[in-house]
């Protein structure tokens, strides 16, 4: 089989953003459909229609640089942004969604005193949570290559027609067309879903004028009937892909390579503290791969898989991954079906079936004690006992909720130890260790930063507050203010998200 489109990537990382908002697979490619309809209807342009598709289709992929605040928030990032579809942001309605919906399944007091804050100024930290989505949203459209106008369209996300909008406040033609058409189509396909034309057809008219441009809501009210007659599962992978500007524009090489690992960034961003795991994982395997005298399309297969093996992870709540102890048995329920949720996106892709079993397999173990599927013995491949080695280090040397990062040689011994019980691949675990011996490709202060603002900078990047690195460094909360912000200065960024893409570039995360 062939090389994939770009077109096919991008829309297997569409069917991952649908898991981060709680939707089910197809969302955003139906919703894309139907936007590339409301295009045509309205007269738009081939060019104009290619960007209403991608800006519709990549509309959320902001989402995982705040679920991490979303969690805090909310409890459940990913059961408040399904909540969402079914309320107006404004007025009254939201006031009561708030209500509702903050520290969602905590303790009356806790969930209390998270209100109060929330609401002491509830327009400013919405405001400053989807700026950072919205910057974020911009930032990894440019690392896919999508064009500028994509770009600008996705920072408009939570924009209204009206001006009441976040975090800019735009209204009516502010707000690229482009964007007017995907909000529009966006949260009709789940009203359309859930109970039909009637129940897509009033909600527009009831946001019209409000949320969603009133001449797109016409439009599609006008012949609501036949533009939302979209097609399900299989199907309307087929149709959507067939709206996509360059459906047939192969991707491979470098520059598969390339797209893959900002799809592994997008992933990363989601738990602040796991920022470069993806990279580092598909570094470390490559380079293993190489000590275990693999051929080139192993080690091609098995870093590509490393890229993207945790894309899964956007199916499971922040509620889970930052807890700081233990997990009970229903959060393990979710996190052991993140390799399934993962291998079922990328198979989606043609001529990518080898990277789709590596990562299902990636937590699997020779023992059988592994998920999802338990596998154990000869079943697993080579190339799958060295990704799991590999995850194992990299999670290793990270730091958690509920411990500490491991020093590289305390990482090294944790993993002898699980081979001699059979947990990991005893040949995975020494080709690890011989591929860690190698030197580190970090500079040492790229961009003048000075060694306290890289100490400072690599702390931003792992989702550390001011409180924490001032803990941490041993310095006051105002000196940390003071090197964030000649250090965003320095590499010419706004926010933590921008400044951790600049980490991982820089390798201060490996």
């Amino acid at each position: 089989m062939g090389a994939p489109t770009r077109a096919e990537v991008l829309a297997a990382l569409s069917i991952a953003i649908d898991l981060g908002l709680g939707q089910p697979a197809e969302h955003m490619l139906r919703a894309a459909l139907l936007a590339s309809r409301l295009a045509q209807r309205l007269g738009l342009s081939e060019q104009q229609r290619g960007t209403t598709y991608y800006s519709t289709l990549l509309m959320w992929i902001g989402c995982t640089a705040d679920s991490q605040e979303y969690a805090r928030w909310f409890g459940d990032d990913i059961a408040v942004r399904s909540a969402a579809y079914l309320v107006d942001w404004s007025g009254l309605p939201f006031l009561r969604f708030l209500v509702d919906h903050v520290a969602e399944g905590q303790p009356v007091t806790r969930r209390a005193a998270t209100l109060a804050g929330m609401m002491t100024d509830a327009r400013g930290n919405l405001g400053r949570l989807l700026h950072s989505h919205c910057m974020s949203a911009t930032l990894l459209a440019a690392r896919l290559g999508l064009p500028r106008e994509v770009q600008d369209a996705v920072a408009c996300a939570f924009e209204r027609y009206d001006g009441r909008g976040l975090p800019e406040g735009l209204s009516g033609d502010r707000i690229p067309l482009d964007m007017r058409i995907a909000q529009l189509a966006d949260t009709a396909e789940v009203h359309d879903r859930l109970g039909g034309v009637p129940a897509a057809v009033a909600m527009a008219q009831s946001r019209r004028g409000g949320q969603f441009d009133p001449v797109v809501v016409d439009a599609l009210v006008a012949d609501a009937e036949a533009l939302l007659d979209l097609p399900q599962g299989s199907a309307a992978w087929a149709a959507a892909l067939d709206c996509a500007p360059d459906r047939d524009e192969a991707v491979h090489g470098e520059a598969l390579d390339e797209t893959l690992a900002a799809i592994g960034d997008f992933v990363d961003l989601k738990c602040p503290f796991m920022l470069g795991h993806s990279r580092g994982v598909a570094e470390l395997a490559g380079s293993a791969a190489g000590v275990m005298g693999m051929t080139s399309g192993e080690v091609t297969s098995l870093r590509r898989a490393a890229y993207v093996h945790d894309i899964g992870r956007l199916g499971v709540s922040n509620l889970i991954w930052s807890k700081d102890g233990p997990l009970d048995d229903a959060d393990w329920e979710r996190v052991r079906m993140h390799p399934y949720l993962g291998g079922r996106v990328l198979s989606r892709v043609p001529g990518m079936d080898a990277e789709a079993a590596l990562v299902r397999a990636h937590h699997e173990r020779p023992d059988g004690s592994g998920y999802p599927a338990g596998s154990r013995g000869t079943s697993l491949t080579r190339a799958d006992r060295l990704l799991a080695a590999a995850v194992a280090y990299r999670s290793a040397i990270e730091p958690r909720p509920y411990r500490e990062a491991l020093e590289p040689g305390a990482a090294i011994e944790r993993l002898r130890r699980r081979a001699s019980a059979g947990q990991l691949d005893a040949e995975a675990v020494a080709a690890v260790a011989a591929a860690v011996g190698g030197p580190s490709a970090r500079p040492a202060t790229p961009a003048g930063l000075t060694p306290r603002e890289a100490e400072v900078l690599t702390l931003v990047a792992q989702g550390r507050s001011n409180r924490q690195i001032a803990a941490s460094l041993s310095i006051s909360e105002k000196t940390v203010r003071n090197h964030v912000e000649h250090l965003y200065a320095k590499i010419g960024v706004s926010n933590r998200v921008g400044a951790s893409l600049f980490a991982i570039d820089h390798g201060f995360l490996r």
